[in-house]
């Protein structure tokens, strides 16, 4: 692997571990049991659902004075700043440094750039971070929460996935979605639909039931978004996808047959090059006939509730 840039700190229930670590795999090629991951591959921590922070390593050392010394150059012509050190809670093998101590560490960096320090509101923030007896400086991004605010839609539904979920699954989709086409083929009221937009994914959303289209385009113009959702069956999808993302129709209302779900797999390959799937029943058979191999899996649990997410090509 090349050389780290980022640092990536994540805080995730225990629930959602194995679709954390499939989130991990889609957007970085690789996964980590621990809390912190170091990858040259840059992504905005507020896609993921799970990661608390960004640092973009612009200096690291082997001792705290060493890094103390390495920022002593660095010179901010006019914005003021803070500097937050994220050892806040056991990261890795590396243990939680206490609160006062955390103080004095971003003291003493802090007083050694040359810049206007600002604690309320800063313009630029910086991070400071010990991990594996090495530390490491550099520009501080913070994950907002946006699926939170996506969680009082309009229209819902109690199957419907949950907002965390979703962006989840749509990453793990479109990890890298400059030039990806997505289509959400049975989309429903619009969950996957609304995380996705709101992460500039190209997604197209349809579904067979005029009702929950119309609460879809509610969920999606409710949150200032724009997207195309048509009311058909997945049968009548001419365009090419590069991905579609396909949660299982599954409630009191809509009863669906293995071979109702076969035929959305086999519609699914004739106009996409990977498909994830998110399913409440093993269906691994049905995906080999549909002519798809799973290629990666987790299972996604919320108490004794459990999907499985499979991404298959």
């Amino acid at each position: 692997m090349s050389s780290p840039e980022f640092i990536y700190t994540y805080m995730r229930h225990t629930d959602e571990y194995d679709l954390c670590r499939l989130e991990m795999r889609s957007l970085f090629g690789f996964d980590v049991q621990s809390n912190v991951l170091m990858s040259p591959i840059g992504i905005d921590p507020c896609r993921s659902p799970f990661m608390k922070e960004r640092v973009d390593i612009l200096y690291e050392a082997d001792s705290f004075e060493s890094i103390l010394g390495q920022v002593a150059y660095l010179q901010l012509a006019s914005s003021t700043f803070k500097v937050v050190c994220l050892n806040s809670l056991e990261l890795g093998t590396t243990k939680k440094i206490g609160h006062a101590e955390r103080r004095k560490v971003e003291r003493e960096v802090g007083l050694r750039i040359q810049g206007e320090p600002e604690l309320d509101h800063p313009e630029t923030l910086f991070g400071v971070i010990e991990l594996d007896d090495k530390w490491y400086f550099g520009k501080l991004v913070e994950s907002e929460a946006i699926w939170f605010q996506h969680q009082q839609k309009p229209h819902m539904y109690s199957t419907a996935l949950s907002t965390r979920v979703a962006r989840a699954v749509a990453n793990i989709a479109a990890p890298h979605p400059e030039g990806i086409r997505v289509i959400d083929p049975c989309c429903g009221i619009g969950t996957v639909l609304v995380e996705a937009l709101s992460m500039g994914i190209n997604i197209a959303g349809r579904d067979i039931n005029p009702l929950v289209v119309k609460g879809s385009r509610k969920n999606i113009a409710h949150f200032g978004l724009e997207g195309e959702v048509i009311i058909g069956p997945i049968a009548d999808v001419v365009d090419d996808y590069d991905v579609a993302i396909i949660d299982m129709p599954y409630n009191l209302f809509t009863h669906i047959s293995p071979e109702e779900q076969l035929d959305i797999l086999k519609q699914a390959r004739r106009f996409s090059k990977k498909v994830v799937v998110v399913t409440i029943e093993t269906i691994d058979p049905m995906i080999d006939e549909a002519g798809f191999s799973i290629v990666d899996r987790c299972v996604a649990k919320k108490g004794t509730f459990s999907r499985q997410i499979l991404v298959c090509i």
